[in-house]
């Protein structure tokens, strides 16, 4: 069994059976190079006529990896495979497994000694894509290596080093199941074919020694935790294929890497830090307490950390502090900010950059704008390896679960980082399991420290040792306290949008929150001129520019109502006077008072929660509700209260089943003992957001969105097109875009790519109009 043989002490008489010929170290031939890598000159080779195929090709003296580049080099296979084995193991290092790493690296490759490849090579590079319109057919190259690695360890170490080098390119596998699985591959059927002489004489013309001293991991959980090992090894290998082959095809020439230093960028915050030194307000006041209790606490330990502040009380800049803090004493190389949502992404990654400069601070998320990239910021999205990243739970959290190797590539750069989960209530509660679980692998065996940054903390279930960072003699809900709540009588009934409009119109400047996009539509249509409505029937350029027209008028002192879904809720940094928010689960109007009297210029702020006509949406939302129905009209009900939020998290976790536990659990790691992974299988399952719950439809909003649309219709798809369209996309349930399409109102604008037919159809004020009268569907209520 795998575990039996990881735990072992005799593993080196394993390994070290393998070698055909042993040296000490790397073999000499691949480090220094039997053959010169390139082909300016074509001295030493011998043309061909394929006996078979009648193509003529050139049967070369040395192996490749790649063809020839720019300058007309060409990268032997030797090369290639010493370059990525000691890259991955370099890589590796951070989680004592650079030997695995580095056998890994030497074999993914293996099988680009064949023939078939070798005239691929020679055949791809002979032709012009467009000449005669030959097609050259790539051959599969990644089985030989795994094969090789099967044959030559035995079936539980082989299986750790088959699972990287067969999925290097197509992603980490199922262990059983359709041919795509690795248990099919290293059969006769599967990749065996593509193991012919020519591996096999380039195998013994090199002398292959591997390292033969692969310790087990150094795990908290065996063998519960070993899907995670072995995606970070997959991480390594994946990384330095893709830098290694960058480096090759552009000489050398990429913008990566030469960030400034985690001690520099330091440096660079706690000096923007001292402007707040010396506070004139309560307010800020307060806010300086919470940041030197984050700096005190910084240097404790690593682990696990509950920062857990009132809104307004400037989370975002102590938990960074906390961040440095623990980043200098510890040796951590990174600082990772994740946030719950794309709306509230650009806010935080302008602060970060205000401070660090733009080059060390990447954003990475769906909705990120390409025109605001440079070529650094790109590469570093690829593979994390900025100082400073800003990301989404989506991202973090399934690329934890992935298994395509653009997703896994950044794993291994998570590793000795700290990682700030902000607004951490918004956790999917139903994957709440999975979630806990890859966090504490991620403490436990990889040196992460994790801050839970909120106003309403979280409870867990299955993490232990939350260092609390402020303490409770600080009170800080009432030294923060800066509205009061106005709740419905037990039994009052629910109140019409008419009489919700009534009330809002009577002040100047007034925000509500409401639960669905249909009723963010259906109340807003009854506000008078000037009105904002915010919703997800936006693009998010539009909401974007909507947030700052709000703020422009707020800091302007104009006449303002805004109508918003609860995606203004979570960290957009507005001050209004007046909140109302429909009825919600306690979290969510927390965070709406949130956006009340933030910045304390008020004695007050008044926040009304109210009784909407229309029920809670059914699944988590309604069962949030509910739970916090339970606890209003309790004598001891103090909304703000720490005691409060981890009753309700405990309840509401009662009534919500994680749908990750059972399935994470059959998947990856009840076989684990025996290496048997069904890591495709799970990464299909794992979504924080299901996209089988929504189509994707472009709209056009501005003039560079038509432009955008027009480019796409007429010159078809290309990656940096799709990603700039991302941000005038619109999510909306499959059987309403089936209505939709049916009435004529969208265009397949490519295969499977819809856009907006009916320029009505998204308007300036309220975004995709399908509430409008005009089109009958006023049925759907999403």
């Amino acid at each position: 069994m795998l575990f039996l043989s990881l735990c072992r002490a005799d593993i080196a008489s394993i390994t070290g059976a393998i070698s055909v010929g042993v040296v000490s170290n790397l073999f000499l031939p691949w480090i220094f190079g039997i053959f010169l890598s390139t082909m300016k000159s074509r001295e030493g080779i011998v043309n061909t006529v394929s006996e078979t195929t009648g193509v003529s090709y050139i049967m070369k003296k040395e192996i490749y990896a790649h063809s020839a580049n720019s300058k007309g080099e060409w990268q032997s296979l030797a090369d290639h495979l010493a370059n990525v084995a000691a890259q991955s193991s370099k890589f590796a290092e951070e989680f004592d497994s650079s030997d695995w790493a580095y056998n890994i690296g030497f074999l993914h490759d293996l099988g680009k000694a064949s023939d078939d490849f070798q005239k691929y090579l020679e055949e791809s590079s002979n032709k012009d894509s467009d000449e005669d319109g030959v097609y050259v057919k790539k051959t599969n190259h990644s089985g030989a290596g795994a094969i090789f690695a099967i044959e030559k360890y035995n079936d539980d170490v082989g299986k750790i080093l088959a699972y990287c080098i067969a999925g290097h390119h197509a992603g980490l596998s199922d262990w059983y199941g359709v041919k795509s699985s690795i248990s099919y591959r290293l059969s006769e059927k599967g990749d065996k074919k593509y193991f012919d002489e020519q591996v096999e004489k380039y195998v013994k013309s090199n002398l292959i020694d591997l390292r033969n001293n692969l310790m087990p991991p150094a795990l908290k959980k065996l063998p519960h935790d070993l899907h995670l090992w072995l995606r970070m090894l997959y991480s390594c290998l994946v990384d330095a294929d893709f830098i290694d082959t960058e480096n090759h095809i552009n000489c050398g020439q990429k913008d990566r890497g030469n960030f400034d230093s985690i001690s520099e960028l330091s440096s660079k915050f706690f000096r923007y830090m001292k402007k707040y030194d010396n506070p004139q307000t309560d307010l800020n006041k307060i806010r300086i307490e919470i940041l030197r209790a984050c700096e005190q606490k910084a240097i404790d330990k690593e682990g696990f950390f509950e920062l857990t502040v009132p809104t307004g009380g400037g989370k975002t800049l102590s938990s960074v502090a906390f961040a440095f803090g623990n980043a200098l004493e510890f040796g951590k190389k990174r600082i990772i900010y994740v946030i719950p949502y794309t709306s509230i992404i650009e806010q935080t990654s302008k602060i970060l950059r205000d401070i660090f400069g733009e080059d060390n601070v990447i954003e990475h998320h769906s909705n990120i704008d390409p025109d605001k990239e440079t070529e650094k910021s790109r590469l570093a999205c690829e593979n994390w390896d900025a100082p400073v990243i800003v990301t989404t739970n989506v991202q973090f959290f399934e690329s934890l679960y992935a298994n395509r190797s653009s997703e896994c590539r950044k794993l291994h750069n998570i590793i000795n980082s700290v990682i700030i989960l902000d607004e951490a209530q918004i956790l999917p509660t139903e994957l709440l399991y999975p979630v806990e679980d890859i966090m504490r692998q991620l403490v436990d065996n990889y040196k992460c420290s994790i801050v839970f940054s909120t106003a309403t903390q979280p409870y867990f279930k299955n993490i232990k040792c939350v260092e609390k960072i402020i303490p409770p003699s600080m009170d800080l809900y009432n030294k923060l306290k800066r509205v009061t709540y106005n709740f419905p009588q037990k039994d009052s009934k629910s109140e019409s949008w008419e009489d919700v409009a009534k009330q809002l119109k009577q002040y100047k400047q007034v925000l509500c929150v409401v639960n669905t996009r249909k009723d963010c539509f259906n109340l807003y249509k009854l506000m008078p001129k000037g009105s904002i409505h915010l919703s997800a029937l936006m693009c998010a350029e539009h909401r974007s520019k909507k947030i700052a027209l709000i703020k422009e008028k707020l800091k302007n002192n104009e006449e303002i109502i805004v109508i918003s879904t609860q995606l203004i809720e979570a960290g957009v940094d507005i001050d209004f006077p007046v909140v109302f928010r429909a009825f919600a689960g306690l979290p969510s109007i927390v965070q709406t008072a949130g956006r009340c009297n933030r910045e304390g210029n008020l004695e007050i702020g008044e926040v009304f929660v109210f009784n909407p006509p229309t029920a809670l949406p059914v699944g988590l939302m309604r069962k949030s509700g509910d739970t916090t129905k339970e606890m209003m009209y309790d004598d001891n009900f103090n909304i703000g209260s720490a005691e409060t939020s981890k009753k309700f998290f405990e309840l509401l976790i009662s009534k919500v089943n994680s749908v990750g536990d059972d399935e994470l659990k059959e998947q990856l790691i009840n076989d684990a003992v025996d290496g048997n992974f069904q890591f495709a299988s799970y990464a299909k399952k794992f979504n924080i957001i299901d996209d089988k719950c929504s189509k994707t439809v472009i709209v056009s909003y501005d003039d560079k969105s038509k432009n955008l649309l027009k480019t796409l219709k007429y010159a078809g798809i290309s990656k940096n097109l799709m990603r700039s369209l991302q941000r005038y996309t619109v999510n909306i349930p499959p059987k309403m875009f089936d209505e939709i399409r049916a009435k004529g109102l969208l265009e397949e604008i490519q295969d499977g790519i819809f856009a907006q037919d009916t320029t009505s159809f998204y308007k300036d004020d309220v975004g995709l109009a399908i509430y409008d009268e005009n089109y009958g569907l006023d049925k759907w209520n999403i």
